[in-house]
């Protein structure tokens, strides 16, 4: 049989943001064993290939939320999909043929050639990595190999070229090798988030890691003697005591009639977080089944100056997830099953077995920490200060958010909270 050899990958994401997120793993299976000041809104040094790619990701991570929020729009969620994105672009190299194809319809990379997308991921890499004195944004990738089990030279030297991905054998019979890559995570999520894995199958050949760690202050801090314990409520309606920030100033501000929306910059202003609070009558679903890519360049378009006045739940809160059905519905089923075709990246027979993501957040008067990795490409443009009556912006109900590079649109972090707890 030609499948005679298979060997099962499984990739585990890890991620941080004001959350955290880790990385990927290949398998075998169990039967066969294997031998500065910046203004914000303004697009500054990007490129075609750049808006290409940070559209895709764009594109790619509202279609991986809506899946997500689908099946869990009753708890908290939060994930990075620029960690999940550049993971899974750092396996695409390995992919061949169907397999490639299915990769590149989820991820929304039709139309770019592999080089096109390897190259435009590293110029965003760069980019994002050198945000802003005041604003600490870490993006680290690693390959840990199965010692004795080939891979392709031209696949490592790949991730390792413009992913900055060093590759590393170990003897995953040895426990320590457990202990070496949790020490990893930890060391690249600033300890948020201390292990991606409790275990090393015997099947085991490749874990492909993305880790993140993002921490900002805001701009404007809020002020610790303004926190006060006030009502929030919960889906069901019941209500509980929870401290809630406040401040006044000026912010960029949006408002229909489904919603309010404000931008609470980060240091100088290039990476920001975006709270979109449904209006008393609109559900979090009904907010969540508009929240396309379409619309949020749409609406990124509406913010303008505006005084008023924010009050924001103080939150933090650790979430997991196994990506594998959510990435089957969005059509890269095949990489789950024995056609998958990485014979781009080693010459044996392999698929993945699971994609793990992690993420750890924590919100409050001093700004935000967090882990991730995003790119989405948005023009966005300022509209003319109007005299407008302050707005008031009380987020005590569920909402949403998601922190933002407003140079290169890319979105880092996103989630829907809907117990602040």
């Amino acid at each position: 049989m030609k499948k005679q050899l298979l060997r099962r990958m499984s990739l585990a994401l890890s991620l941080i943001l004001v959350t955290f997120l880790t990385g990927s793993l290949i398998r075998q299976p169990k039967e066969v064993q294997a031998n500065v000041n910046y203004s914000p809104f303004t697009k500054q040094n990007t490129n075609n290939m750049n808006e290409k790619l940070v559209q895709a990701n764009t594109n790619f991570g509202f279609k991986l939320f809506s899946q997500i929020f689908a099946k869990s729009a009753d708890r908290n969620i939060f994930v990075s999909p620029a960690s999940v994105a550049i993971a899974l672009q750092m396996t695409y190299n390995g992919a061949s043929g169907s397999t490639q194809q299915a990769m590149a319809q989820t991820l929304q990379l039709q139309g770019m050639s592999l080089a096109e997308i390897n190259q435009s991921q590293l110029a965003l890499m760069e980019s994002l990595t050198k945000i802003d004195p005041k604003v600490r944004l870490d993006i680290a990738n690693s390959l840990w190999l199965k010692q004795g089990f080939p891979f392709l030279p031209e696949f490592l030297q790949t991730t390792e070229k413009y992913y900055q991905a060093k590759a590393t054998n170990l003897d995953f019979n040895n426990p320590n090798s457990v202990k070496i890559i949790n020490d990893w995570v930890s060391q690249n999520t600033n300890s948020k988030i201390p292990t991606i894995i409790d275990s090393i199958d015997r099947s085991a050949v490749l874990f492909l890691i993305n880790a993140i760690y993002f921490k900002g202050n805001w701009q404007k801090e809020f002020s610790k003697s303004a926190t006060q314990e006030k009502p929030f409520t919960l889906l069901n309606g019941t209500r509980k005591q929870h401290p809630l920030m406040s401040q006044r100033g000026e912010y960029r501000y949006y408002e229909n009639p489904q919603f309010q929306a404000v931008n609470l910059p980060y240091g100088s202003g290039r990476l920001s977080m975006f709270v979109f609070l449904p209006k008393p009558n609109v559900k979090l679903t009904d907010f969540n089944s508009n929240l396309t890519a379409e619309n949020w360049q749409q609406w990124m378009k509406q913010f303008s100056s505006r005084d008023g006045e924010i009050v924001l739940p103080r939150f933090k809160l650790e979430y997991d997830i196994t990506l594998n059905e959510a990435l089957q519905a969005l059509g890269m089923g095949v990489v789950f099953q024995n056609q998958a075709n990485f014979s781009n990246m080693t010459p044996r027979d392999v698929q993945i077995d699971e994609v793990k993501h992690k993420t750890f957040v924590e919100v409050n008067e001093e700004g935000t920490e967090a882990a991730a990795v995003t790119s989405v490409g948005v023009r966005t443009t300022s509209i003319p200060i109007r005299e407008e009556p302050p707005f008031k912006m009380v987020v005590d109900r569920p909402f949403f958010c998601a922190i933002r590079d407003n140079q290169t649109g890319t979105i880092l972090f996103m989630g829907s909270i809907v117990d602040p707890k």
